[in-house]
């Protein structure tokens, strides 16, 4: 059957070697338009931001309808990515979020070509900085024109502890190692959470091998979790590090603090030793934790 179309090639256009299509026509292009960066429905906030280095970030975008709301650092070369264009970007992303702490920050590279040699550098980074590599190019088909995005390094996907939870344990497992004492806490931080939380079916212990989690109609559920030891628990609630958490602690909970290597962030969670009778002594506290993890978690 003969076909009712043409496939028409499509025509690679260098905007580095272009006259036109110049990184000034680019910078406009996508201040108007951020989505051509394929990601997503950002929001234009500055171009040419100075730094205190002496450079100029080029792009910054941001994400309002995350939490923390996100801001992308972006900086963008014609032409192949280089040593310059990469540190660059690391520099510029690294100062904003130490201007800024009170948002989440992600660089982007963006390039006309990410070579293979400088995409092994790039992937180094990945993990230990939120970090994307877009290979962004000027193509032309049948005389009109498109910007085609592709993502060649991603955000690193963190894994969960639903991920992690390894062999199942019982209960007489951690009767052994901790005690009946720090493990009667949790059945009551448990039951603490049926009563706020109401759920349609109760929240129940799940007790894997290194942690107890939390479950509901068999399913992991782990806005908050548990190791307890033979004098206290640590309960570890799946929220920020924030100003309602530095209340609870002044008010004498005994707040774990974060390890001092590594600041904290939007996967430290609020960790907090629990001994019997804080539960009494410290519960509104505790309530305002156990609620806004089950809300962040969802």
């Amino acid at each position: 059957m003969p076909s009712e179309f043409t496939i028409t090639a499509p025509r690679v256009i260098s905007m580095k070697d272009s006259q036109h299509h110049d990184e000034r026509w680019l910078h406009s292009l996508l201040k108007d338009d951020p989505s051509l960066l394929g990601l997503g429905d950002l929001v234009f906030r500055d171009s040419e931001r100075p730094q205190p280095s002496g450079g100029r970030l080029d792009l910054l975008l941001s994400d309002p309808e995350t939490s923390p709301p996100t801001r992308y650092e972006v900086e963008i070369q014609l032409g192949a990515t280089d040593e310059s264009h990469i540190i660059r970007t690391i520099e510029y992303w690294d100062i904003e979020r130490k201007r800024y702490p009170q948002y989440a920050h992600i660089a982007v590279i963006v390039a006309e070509q990410v070579t293979s040699r400088f995409l092994n550098v790039i992937q180094l980074f990945n993990g230990t900085i939120p970090l994307i590599a877009i290979q962004l190019q000027l193509v032309e088909v049948n005389g009109s024109h498109t910007l085609i995005p592709s993502r060649i390094v991603d955000l690193f996907q963190r894994g969960t502890d639903e991920e992690d939870e390894g062999p199942l344990a019982d209960r007489s497992y951690w009767e052994s190692k901790a005690s009946s004492g720090t493990l009667q806490i949790i059945d009551d931080m448990i039951a603490r959470a049926n009563t706020l939380l109401s759920p349609g079916k109760p929240y129940e212990a799940k007790y894997n091998l290194h942690y107890i989690g939390i479950m509901q109609d068999g399913k992991t559920k782990n806005f908050m979790t548990f190791n307890p030891r033979k004098q206290h628990t640590i309960a570890e609630f799946k929220t920020d590090l924030d100003e309602q958490v530095g209340e609870a602690a002044e008010a004498g909970i005994d707040l774990v603090p974060p390890t001092k290597w590594l600041p904290p962030n939007k996967w430290s969670g609020s960790r907090i030793r629990l001994v019997p009778g804080d539960l009494e002594k410290f519960g509104e506290h505790i309530d305002d934790l156990i609620r806004r993890a089950h809300e962040q978690y969802r």
